[in-house]
């Protein structure tokens, strides 16, 4: 807990710790042992391979006499025809059965508001005050909270909260879904050709916006997508929900073949801003922004030539079964009986606990042998000495050229950073996606990635990383492979300014 100073005679407190505990303490091997399964099962698809296709060729070779004296010898040993049918058979099952057909991220699309839907600091205050719903104390906690934000001056709300009084009802929070939705996938369609007739699977994630019919729903209607369309609409599932997503279209193109995927990322503010006093659930005020994205994945064999990337793994972490990890992030009614979400204090705390978790699943995935060597042999060493010996972190630097951290909050950026020992460089993204777009929820780790392509970083072979957290609580990564250098595009959420960028974040103190 820190006082953030007194100005007119308020004073104004943050009781939450904006530390992440030491995630590589107490390192539950199971989640050791689950990184490794997940990476022995395509290695058995890979070792099946070659001996079956040996199999073949040595079929190959056989001349039609030797396969006729085959034939003449299997005829008298029934038992050896049976065996060997068996074993192909069962060869042949197991192969089909574990062999995953590669996904590959032909593009992606970030939304862009308009330049009037931007929002400065004073203005945000000005209307605040003016709206009549907070009191002194509340106005100068948000003012606080902006100027220690990592939020820049652009940062964009919806047209509703621009009014005043402002109107958030259904009909203007259906208007910023559309706005969000549909200027994503324009984009999307018109960059890479695709019709929306060709769309098989569309998966749409918002958290806190889900009207009837769904928004899964208006998108088929806007883009008239066919009828035997697979749509899916994930609510409540908080700022992960992207990678989430992601890993649900990967598991349905392992099942449906020749198809196309359309993920939708977003959140909706309209209808979830906070009108109370309560200072827990004044913070998703200060940090939420409007933006959403659009990814096209595809599991045909033709795409692999244009596509920017290749899906190489997803990793989800789930805490919901502890009761303080359920509540950290909660929507509820306050005591004047007004909605919002609110921020336990105890976040960064279960926030570490997730990540460390995840990254020890993720890590056999992704290190080199070397660094898992060095990584298990200080693990045993902390057990025999009684955690003497100080841990190690593995160097994830090596697995990745690319960190798409998401942009939930200066406060994770920067314990991330220390944590994995990352460079200025590595979270550049991450704290400039927060200063120019804000938290987009879900949407925030693609804008990342739209900045690290506008600068021209991404080359061929490089690896990205993206990591979200969200409520429930979750912790959940994609590791993408690029499949060809890729150059910065006119389309670009940062095309405009990323001249601009990056740009010097003002240290602070802890809030």
């Amino acid at each position: 807990m820190a006082d953030l100073g007194r100005r007119d005679g308020v004073s104004v407190q943050i009781h939450q710790s904006r530390k992440l505990p030491d995630f590589l303490q107490n390192v539950n091997l199971k989640h050791v042992k689950l990184g490794y399964h997940y990476l022995i099962t395509p290695l058995v698809t890979l070792l099946l391979f070659p001996l079956m296709t040996a199999l073949i060729i040595q079929i190959g070779r056989l001349s039609l006499e030797d396969l006729q004296q085959l034939w003449t010898n299997l005829q008298f040993n029934l038992v050896s025809v049976i065996l060997c049918s068996s074993i192909l058979v069962f060869a042949g099952t197991v192969y089909f059965m574990l062999r995953r057909r590669p996904v590959y991220l032909v593009d992606f699309a970030c939304y862009r508001p308009s330049d009037d839907l931007m929002v400065q600091f004073s203005r945000f205050i000005e209307h605040s005050k003016l709206s009549g719903n907070f009191d002194d104390g509340s106005l100068e906690f948000q003012r606080k909270i902006l100027e220690r934000s990592g939020l820049g001056e652009e940062t964009y709300l919806p047209s509703a909260l621009h009014q005043l009084p402002a109107e958030p009802c259904m009909a203007t929070a259906r208007e910023e879904a559309e706005e969000v939705m549909f200027g994503a996938l324009e984009a999307l369609f018109r960059n890479t050709g695709v019709r929306p007739k060709d769309i098989g699977i569309l998966i749409v994630n918002c958290s806190l916006f889900n009207p009837t019919p769904s928004l899964s729903a208006m998108v088929v209607n806007r883009f008239k997508l066919r009828g035997n369309v697979r749509s899916y609409n994930l609510g409540g599932m908080g700022c992960s929900a992207g990678v989430i997503s992601i890993t649900l279209a990967q598991e349905l193109l392992q099942v449906h073949r020749n198809s196309y995927a359309v993920v939708v990322s977003m959140e909706n503010i309209t209808q979830n801003w906070y009108f109370g006093n309560k200072k827990s659930m004044l913070i998703p005020n200060c940090l939420f922004r409007v933006g959403g994205a659009a990814i096209l994945l595809s599991n045909k064999g033709r795409d692999r030539r244009r596509a920017k990337y290749q899906l190489m793994h997803t990793v989800r972490t789930h805490k919901g079964a502890d009761e303080k990890a359920f509540r950290c992030v909660y929507q509820e009614q306050d005591d004047e009986g007004k909605v919002g979400v609110s921020l336990s204090k105890e976040l960064m705390s279960i926030a570490g606990e997730s990540l460390k978790t995840n990254i020890t699943t993720l890590g056999p995935l992704v290190l080199p042998i070397s660094e898992q060597l060095l990584f298990f042999l200080n693990l045993v060493a902390r057990k025999l000495f009684n955690s003497k010996v100080k841990p190690y972190i593995p160097d994830f630097k090596l697995a990745f050229e690319h960190f798409c951290i998401h942009a939930g909050g200066r406060a994770v950026i920067d314990e991330l950073e220390r944590h994995l020992l990352l460079s200025p460089q590595h979270v550049e993204p991450s704290r400039m996606t927060l200063h120019r777009f804000g938290n987009t929820s879900s949407s925030s780790i693609w804008y990342e990635l739209a900045y690290i392509e506008s600068k021209g970083r991404i080359k061929r072979g490089n690896r990205v990383w993206q990591i979200a957290f969200g409520s429930g609580f979750k912790c959940n990564s994609a590791v993408w492979h690029a499949l060809r250098t890729i150059k910065p595009s006119e389309d670009s959420p940062w095309a405009d300014c990323i001249h601009r960028y990056p740009v010097a974040v003002p240290e602070v103190v802890n809030l």
